[in-house]
């Protein structure tokens, strides 16, 4: 008998643009782009490998897109009309993508007028036709209506994602869309395709649409049933968009009959003739591969080299495959090239240097990482590779009786650098400049323009690694992308009693640090820029991020008041009560024990007063954390609520009440938080040293906390805060014309909500609509709506639902956002920010999910990050413009900004606050609801919120 044939089809159009997004530019020796195409190459590689070892196909194609209309666009003329560009330097790699194809020796199918889902439907039909059996290689959801279909002669069709890894066949498809794939044509033709511009039934997501195919069998059954349906949206949409569905229907129906234009014979597999291979990946520099080809070891492991580095003058290895580019042809870093500048003549030449260099890579080396405390120690400066010095300007033991080096007077040389760190001729580069811009500015310079390798990289890459935030720090950014190891400070300072300041560092090992550091930041800004504009980061880079660079120095310098007595007093306060509450707590449990201590209190809960649901990990530890002792205090454990209560006090006072008196500045009596522009992966600022944004907002002692942050004597706090900003976005970005309806006409959102929900509204309503609003966004679980709202998870799901037939856009926004983060690797703003999200596929659940309730929620909190940015940046200017440039603006608290201005200005500065901050997002984005502002006044923080 002969032996079963079996067909894999591959959709190399998703190949292509999941490798396009995966990969970062890379060039070929010709200067070519080829990210794609070695992205491409090694994912087609890794399924011959692996299909060969799971003994699978016997023949195997793979179908292509080719540009142009299809058959569907004479249908319906604006089929995929929304779809936008291909991205410019990936249409040089289509052809090359094509070439590699044919270098595995494999069949390349694309037709004109024919999309590649039909050439696989109809290649499919005719394989089953003949008794094979089929897999097509593809996630796409269209192909899910070809699963589980078999011919008389035996074959049948499956699907393999080969980015989950996963085999689906006909109960995967039910578990995706509740219905079997013969009826899932039926399923999208009412909820629509917004990628393809299929129009669908406006307002009608994927649940609603399941649910009515589960309920009435098919479309035409749904559409005939919709007069007898109960009155509302969902009966007058179904009458009178039926057409659009039955257009919708037509157009995403695949064509299964289209002409063969190659015999299903000559896609048999053989070996992989070598040298066709080999001269394709030696022409584009794919020497990793090449290599492997050469060992015999299949498919490429997780580095490649492109570009490579010519082996003269200590040339650096290229760069390895990741989110980096081919590295040019540089020198390694040479640490014994820096020059160290030791007089004013030698800085003059460097000055004269930047000056026709026109860009020139800066660092400040301190006594301190404060910036408002630290001493300048000195400064490098770099222009290009290994072409970088240091200048000292204050080394020398602490004692006034130690030897100090020869080094330049700092007055002199600070004066000799002000006209080029100001100069609007010369870029100044730095990693983390903001740091540098307040060293500079306590020196009366203020630096300009601008920019920021840490913050172009995480405009490029948040999210991107697998360690999530981490990466944008030098030494990491040079590993990754210079493949270049950078000294460490404990290795010049030491650490713990014996650690020495910088100052005290010999010169000629100071010299190679801080040399070193601006001449990798030089290296990463030349790799950067190109990516920026490559990858589609130039806008949000340039439009939101780096002109809030210096606006967030300047609030950084300006701190903000705190009154000590009121701090010591709440403190002394708060200890008071935490340690009643530890002697009512000690007297519940009949014993004393340590309360912090995780493992006594866990003992305590379970073991002595036998509470159930205790937990113990790895470490044969109870868990105690906030969500156990929640859910105690839920059953009616006291001693839960009292111990939440203890935490919450002792953290309050450890962080802030205690924390802020130290935190005060000596010469400014105010605190001086720092702000981070790469701390939160969505793109929001954090708080740190002190932590000025998880101040409780609205608990009684958040506001006795807030109350100790006051204005200087005659002065009041201005208090502007967006209202409800990530409910209107949603409400912008998912199209729900109810909740837009509800904005424009400045209705209370969250009564509306339960209106929708629940048909009344008072306090009980009106508190779980509201909920209900923000914890969607949040893509949150059955169990933990039920958790927050105090129902069973059947009755949480029961809410779920109902919302999203009344806001079908909400279901509709994340189903489609999820899909494309699926698709992409990342999620978008509205003002292009990326945030990656490796883990979205991952075989782990906690992982996965995990993602994916951060994906749902990154292009809405991102954007509204995006928002409060661009209106920081604005305020100034337009502030100064209407005579009050004297009002300082001093903190940003998630969708607030405090200002500090004299009482007389209060009613001028207002309105150009609130114009400001509601205009925002324009030009760039125009929203289809108002963003509302909130302002308040009053002599402390407190009051004015």
């Amino acid at each position: 008998m002969d032996e079963k044939q079996h067909l894999y089809l591959v959709d190399g159009s998703a190949y292509i643009f999941r490798a396009y997004h995966r990969l970062p530019p890379l060039t070929n020796p010709r200067g070519v782009p080829v990210g794609a195409v070695y992205g491409y190459t090694t994912m087609l590689w890794k399924l011959a490998e692996d299909l060969h070892k799971a003994d699978g196909p016997t023949h195997l194609a793979v179908i292509l897109d080719k540009a142009g209309t299809s058959f569907r666009n004479d249908l319906y003329d604006q089929y995929k009309a929304n779809r936008p560009p291909p991205p410019e330097d990936l249409v040089p790699q289509f052809p090359l993508i094509r070439d590699a194809t044919r270098a595995f020796s494999l069949a390349c199918i694309e037709e004109d007028a024919l999309e590649a889902d039909d050439l696989i439907a109809s290649y499919a039909r005719a394989a089953t036709l003949r008794g094979w059996d089929v897999t097509i290689v593809s996630s796409d959801k269209d192909l899910m209506q070809l699963v589980g279909k078999c011919a008389t002669g035996g074959g049948c069709i499956d699907m393999l994602d080969t980015m989950k890894n996963q085999r689906i066949d006909i109960p995967e498809v039910v578990e995706k869309f509740g219905v079997p794939p013969e009826k899932v044509g039926d399923v999208l033709a009412l909820m629509g395709d917004s990628v393809d511009n299929v129009p669908g039934i406006r307002g009608i997501g994927p649940k609603t649409a399941t649910k009515l195919i589960q309920e009435h069998g098919d479309l035409e059954s749904a559409l005939a049933a919709a007069p007898t349906m109960k009155a509302g949206k969902l009966r007058e949409s179904l009458i009178e968009q039926a057409e659009m569905a039955r257009l919708s229907r037509v157009l995403v129906a695949l064509k299964e009959d289209c002409p063969l234009p190659v015999p299903i014979e000559d896609f048999k597999l053989g070996q992989i003739p070598r040298d066709p291979l080999a001269a394709f990946l030696e022409e584009h520099g794919f020497t990793s591969l090449l290599r492997r080809l050469d060992d015999g070891k299949g498919s490429p492991g997780p580095k490649t080299q492109l570009n490579p580095a010519k082996p003269d003058n200590k040339a650096a290895p290229a760069a390895p495959e990741g989110n980096r580019q081919a590295l040019p042809s540089w020198p390694a870093p040479d640490l014994s090239a820096y020059a160290c500048v030791q007089s004013m003549g030698e800085l003059q030449q460097w000055i004269a240097r930047a000056f026709e260099a026109r860009v020139v890579a800066i660092d400040t080396e301190t006594s301190a990482l404060d910036a408002m405390r630290a001493d300048l120690v000195g400064v490098s400066l770099a222009l290009g590779p290994n072409d970088a010095c240091y200048i000292p300007l204050g080394h020398g033991g602490s004692d006034m009786f130690a030897e100090k080096p020869l080094q330049v007077d700092r007055a002199e040389a600070l004066a000799a650098l002000k006209p080029l760190l100001e100069s609007d001729a010369v870029l100044k580069v730095g990693q983390n400049i903001k740091y540098d811009l307040n060293i500079l500015a306590r020196q009366g310079i203020m630096v300009s323009p601008i920019d920021d390798t840490m913050v172009m990289s995480f405009c490029l890459d948040a999210g991107r690694s697998e360690t999530g935030l981490a990466g944008h720090g030098m030494d990491e950014l040079s590993e990754r992308h210079l493949l270049h190891t950078t000294m460490k400070f404990k290795e010049l300072c030491g650490t713990g009693k014996k650690a020495i300041s910088f100052a005290e560092v010999p010169l000629a090992d100071a010299t190679r640090y801080a040399a070193e550091d601006a001449d990798v930041t030089w290296r990463l800004h030349r790799l950067f820029q190109p990516r920026l504009a490559g990858e589609g980061g130039t806008r949000i880079y340039q439009k939101v991020d780096r002109p809030l660079i210096p606006v967030v120095a300047m609030m950084e310098r300006n701190g903000i008041k705190v009154d000590r007595e009121r701090l010591s007093g709440l403190s002394t306060e708060f200890a008071a009560q935490i340690a009643r509450l530890e002697g009512v707590i000690h007297e519940k449990c009949g014993m004393s024990f340590t309360i912090g201590s995780p493992k006594q209190l866990g003992e305590v809960l379970f073991d002595k007063l036998g509470y159930k649901g205790g937990k113990k990990g790895k470490t044969g530890q109870y868990s105690t954390d906030q969500s156990v002792l929640e859910g105690l205090a839920a059953q009616g454990a006291e001693v839960a609520t009292l111990v939440l209560e203890w935490r919450q006090l002792s953290k309050l006072k450890s962080t802030y009440t205690d924390a802020l008196q130290a935190a005060i500045n000596p010469h400014t009596g105010r605190v001086h938080t720092s702000y981070s522009l790469v701390g939160a992966q969505t793109g929001r600022l954090s708080s740190n040293e002190p932590n000025l944004q998880n101040i409780p907002i609205r608990t009684e002692i958040g506001r006795q906390i807030r109350d100790a942050f006051v204005a200087e004597p005659g002065n009041v706090l201005l208090a502007a805060d967006y209202s409800q900003i990530e409910l209107r976005l949603a409400a912008h970005m998912a199209d729900v014309p109810a909740l837009k309806e509800a904005f424009a006409a400045g209705e209370d959102i969250h009564a509306r909500t339960a209106m929708e929900m629940f048909g009344t509204v008072d306090r009980d309503t009106r508190g779980r609509a509201k909920t209900i609003n923000f914890a969607i966004l949040y893509g949150i679980s059955r169990w933990g709506l039920g958790g927050r709202l105090g129902v069973s998870a059947d009755e949480a799901q029961a809410m779920i639902d109902r919302y999203f037939e009344r806001f079908p856009g909400i279901q509709r926004y994340i189903h489609e956002t999820l899909e494309s983060v699926r698709e992409r690797g990342y999620s978008e703003t509205l003002f292009g920010r990326k945030t990656w999200f490796p883990r979205i596929s991952s075989k782990n659940q906690a992982e996965r999910q995990g993602s994916e309730r951060a994906a749902i929620n990154a292009p809405i909190q991102g954007t509204s990050a995006d928002i409060i940015k661009r209106a920081m940046a604005r305020m100034m200017p337009a502030l100064t413009e209407a005579g009050l440039g004297h009002v300082r603006m001093l903190l940003q608290v998630h969708d607030e900004l405090v200002f500090e201005l004299p009482q007389g200005d209060v009613e001028a500065a207002k309105p150009v606050i609130e114009r400001v901050m509601a205009t925002a997002a324009e030009p760039a984005v125009k929203l289809s609801v108002p963003l509302g502002v909130e302002i308040g006044t009053g002599l402390s923080w407190g009051a004015a919120h």
